[in-house]
């Protein structure tokens, strides 16, 4: 099983891939961006995660990872809603990003429980 970081380098990276493949206009290109955006935030924030300098601190920077993530699902929403073509592609990114917010979401609630104690 590959590990967090390199999970949410590929999802950024099969988000563009997907993107180029969409049309290229205006209304389009307003998602397209937010997508590539968002998603390539994923896992520049992920790994900044990693480096935390507290617990807190990595609580923090996950919430982060989480809100972007949650946004790529949304733009991931409204592309499958209004393409043609892809639409399985669409679903398998929503699909992985679904992964990364519960893995990420359990790690906060791990951390949490940890600094309770």
């Amino acid at each position: 099983m590959r590990n967090l970081k390199d999970r949410t380098k590929q999802f950024a990276i099969d988000c563009w891939k997907f993107c180029a493949e969409l049309p290229h206009s205006r209304e389009y290109n307003a998602y397209v961006n937010q997508l590539i955006r968002s998603s390539s935030s994923v896992g520049a924030n992920y790994r900044a995660a990693q480096r935390a300098k507290s617990d807190a601190d990595f609580i923090n920077k996950l919430k982060i990872v989480e809100e972007e993530a949650d946004e790529s699902m949304y733009f991931l929403e409204l592309l499958k809603a209004v393409v043609e073509n892809n639409k399985e592609k669409a679903q398998e990114l929503h699909s992985e990003c679904n992964e990364i917010i519960s893995i990420v979401v359990a790690s906060i609630n791990t951390t949490r429980k940890k600094i309770k104690k």
